[in-house]
């Protein structure tokens, strides 16, 4: 049945947010690219996130946009392979225009993450995942 998965997000302008995720360390798909839209690749699997304009976005929803500054409707996380990665994400994210909303820390007792905003206020959680601390 499904083959692949992806997440649309509006954003309000496609080059500043491609300039901002490609500063964390995300690419895009070129061969998927229009005006209106930009595909990034996320992770070993390359799931594609729709960075869509607004307006677009809007007209394919039919349906009125999330405010960010006042609620979220998801929180995308990803992985790291280590806890130096985390860091350097979230150091990365305040370099690029983001807002790091919860400093690298210790989850858990067996995850270290972090937790930040992008330019267009949708939120992203950051994680690397020790295994061997999870209790059985």
């Amino acid at each position: 049945m499904t083959k692949e998965l992806w997440l649309n997000l509006p954003v309000k302008d496609i080059k500043k947010s491609k300039t901002f995720f490609k500063a964390i360390g995300f690419s895009f798909d070129e061969n998927r690219e229009r005006e209106d839209m930009a595909a990034m690749k996320v992770g070993e699997k390359k799931v594609p996130v729709m960075l869509i304009t607004e307006a677009t976005f809007k007209n394919v929803i039919q349906h009125t946009i999330t405010d960010t500054s006042k609620s979220s409707e998801m929180m995308i996380s990803f992985d790291a392979e280590s806890r130096e990665e985390v860091d350097e994400v979230a150091q990365k994210v305040e370099k690029a225009g983001g807002t790091v909303f919860a400093k690298p820390s210790e989850i858990q007792g067996w995850m270290y993450g972090s937790a930040f905003t992008d330019l267009d206020g949708h939120r992203w959680n950051v994680l690397y995942m020790d295994m061997n601390k999870v209790e059985k």
